[in-house]
């Protein structure tokens, strides 16, 4: 009997939290949903429609987050994906292309993520407005990959970007010089929600007004935004009446992500005449990825799983170049037909990311995001494929910008391709340290880009300055103490070298 009773007391205290946890989720949506209505209420007509539904948006991702609990996966059901699930890139380029691919081309839409600001890199303004390779910022260098596109082809691909409203009005006053362009381009934005305060879970914003003191109030929801923002503006369903089948959905800061034309005839004629919905671009694991989020079997769909829903007693696990040695590269190709079926169902469905940021206040508070890659598993006849490291080549930091200005890699109609001198395949590891953080400290620091065509890993930390022309080999290892300045000379060769302590090159 008193087991019986232990066993109804706790019944009933388990039955008694949940639905206090209940109570405690309805009156969070009704007091959110109270504040919102209140900023809806500063917003002028012209604002109302799209602010309305930006802020509906936001209610659906909160409505879920107060849902879920904890890491999203369970980790027993995670398996490793079928063979035939993730294909190797040498089978799909070995098909060839073929006679009429300009009829595929035309049926192709380039979608550029465009809404990060290069603030990491100590810049202001969108990020791809940053000069990385003879005065040509990343902008500059997608609209040339396109318009090589189009010319050799004679074809029409058009350029879409995605801008978010940190970067929209720089990047609209930029566009107007590409108006001569052979490359028709398109722009729309994600939304905007509001940042919560981490205790109270409500809006610190008052009002719709986003600049000034309100800039810190509100934020841009992440990459998985694209879908609901893409079908809303209006875009998507104009691209579909103009005969657009697939869009190819890049970081604009990934270098590497061109258009390949293998991959978008493997999505046009499939080998078995079932076409694909969704193709995720992956590449093979380094050290340095092992914090990439990796496709795997999950209740017999392909998912993408992220470092962040990883039960912490799983993350070394998940972290494990010989387990999991895939990472996604935010390749991805996607039917635009599905995307307007599933976002006219609602059933598009990614997983929450909670970002917290303390803002320069001091006032911890917290993001709801999502990722594109997340929705793979809504989609049918998904399909990862293994492509080589080249088309990953992400520009993050002032260590990877080095890398896309040297000699290693040559520029070709606004692509980079390794450079045929350099005897390995792998790209070599930089470290720079917090004196190259901002893009302009770091161009203060070199006088020209030294030679590392032969370089297999560079480390740099203090107060350091490069003459013009030095050449880099081997391991380099560059350390000046606190307090203390090394510059190293014109025309130097450091090859296998730690160079530490205070080195002044004086000028006579």
């Amino acid at each position: 009997l008193n087991f019986f009773i232990q066993d109804f007391s706790k019944a009933m205290s388990q039955a008694g939290s949940s639905q206090f946890q209940e109570v405690i989720r309805q009156e969070l949506e009704y007091s959110m949903k109270v504040e919102l209505d209140k900023i809806l209420a500063t917003a002028h007509s012209n604002e109302i429609e799209h602010t309305k539904k930006d802020l509906e948006g936001f209610k659906k991702l909160f409505h879920r987050f107060l849902q879920e609990k904890g890491p999203s996966v369970d980790w027993g059901k995670i398996q490793r994906p079928p063979e035939d699930s993730i294909q190797p890139y040498e089978k799909i380029k070995a098909r060839g292309l073929p006679d009429n691919i300009a009829s595929v081309l035309n049926k192709l839409v380039v979608v550029k993520l465009n809404g990060g600001l290069g603030t990491s890199m100590g810049c202001k303004g969108p990020k791809s407005l940053i000069g990385v390779r003879n005065e040509n910022t990343f902008l500059d260098l997608t609209v040339q990959q396109i318009e090589h596109l189009n010319k050799s082809y004679n074809t029409d691909v058009p350029l879409v970007l995605m801008n978010s409203f940190n970067t929209d009005d720089d990047t609209k006053k930029i566009l107007q010089k590409y108006s001569h362009s052979r490359v028709k381009i398109y722009t729309f934005n994600q939304s905007r929600y509001p940042r919560i305060n981490k205790e109270t879970l409500l809006p610190i914003a008052k009002d719709v007004s986003y600049s000034g003191e309100n800039t810190e109030c509100w934020y841009p929801p992440g990459h998985g935004d694209i879908y609901a923002s893409f079908y809303n503006s209006g875009l998507l369903d104009n691209l579909i009446a103009e005969g657009k089948e697939y869009i190819f959905v890049s970081n604009i800061d990934n270098l590497g992500a061109t258009v390949d034309l293998y991959i978008l005839n493997h999505l046009m004629n499939p080998p078995n005449g079932k076409r694909c919905e969704f193709v995720m671009e992956v590449t093979n694991k380094t050290r340095a990825d092992v914090k990439g989020g990796t496709l795997t079997q999950y209740e017999n769909k392909l998912r993408l799983v992220e470092i962040a829903q990883v039960p912490k007693a799983h993350v070394d696990e998940f972290k494990s170049v010989s387990k999991f040695k895939i990472f996604n590269t935010n390749n991805l190709w996607i039917a635009l037909s599905a995307i307007k079926r599933l976002q006219e169902k609602n059933a598009i469905d990614m997983e929450i990311i909670v970002n917290p940021k303390t803002l320069d206040g001091g006032l911890n508070v917290i993001q709801l995001e999502t990722a594109v890659g997340a929705a793979i598993k809504s989609f049918e006849n998904s399909l990862g494929i293994n492509v080589p490291r080249s088309r990953f080549l992400p520009v993050k930091t002032t260590s990877d910008l080095l890398l896309v200005m040297s000699n290693l890699y040559s520029l070709n109609a606004g692509s980079l391709t390794m450079s045929e001198k350099r005897e390995f395949p792998t790209v070599p590891l930089v470290k720079l340290g917090s004196s190259f953080t901002k893009v302009q400290d770091y161009l203060r620091r070199f006088e020209s880009i030294p030679d590392m065509l032969e370089l297999d890993h560079l480390t740099v930390s203090g107060d350091v300055t490069f003459g013009k022309n030095v050449s880099l080999k081997g391991t380099v290892i560059i350390i000046a103490n606190h307090g203390d300045r090394i510059d190293i000379p014109a025309g130097a060769l450091l090859e296998n070298k730690i160079v530490s302590g205070n080195l002044r090159i004086l000028d006579h």
